[in-house]
């Protein structure tokens, strides 16, 4: 397994979209049309943010934090994207009842907020992009790290 990391410093909400967006253009570029995005930061850091961005670039808007609906589902032209939240899921029981390994074998692109909340539950081969403050005071400055890991060949 070969992985690879990139870390970005962003000072805005926009900048961190472009974050999104730049990653969702590597993942098209590469023909990748089913991938797991493990989203990682405390509350407010951005992690929607990021999401809308991905979004974006594919032609999908109206992207909201899935807080109290555990996923929405965007579609695009021709693709799907699903957004969680596991913010409130307690344990496996919670994350088989709502389908999620049928998400995850879906032909679609999952977005999962609070993914450390089920860490044992996805997959190797996903995109981890941790998003942290970098002062103790906000002043929209964030490290975001993202982390692909790609079987070698």
């Amino acid at each position: 397994v070969r992985v690879m990391t990139n870390i970005y410093m962003t000072h805005s909400p926009e900048q961190t979209e472009a974050v999104g967006r730049e990653l969702s253009e590597h993942l098209h570029a590469e023909g990748r049309t089913r991938a797991v995005i493990a989203l990682r930061g405390d509350l407010g850091v951005g992690k929607t943010a990021f999401t809308r961005g991905f979004a974006a670039a594919r032609g999908i808007r109206g992207v909201k934090s899935p807080t109290y609906t555990v996923v929405n589902e965007y579609r695009g032209a021709d693709e799907v994207i699903y957004h969680f939240d596991m913010y409130r899921i307690a344990d496996e029981d919670d994350l088989y009842s709502i389908g999620f390994d049928e998400y995850l074998a879906a032909e679609a692109v999952c977005i999962i907020e609070w993914s450390e909340n089920i860490e044992d539950c996805l997959p190797r081969d996903r995109v981890t992009v941790t998003i942290e403050r970098t002062s103790t005071e906000d002043d929209g400055v964030r490290r975001i790290t993202v982390e692909t890991k790609e079987e070698d060949s």
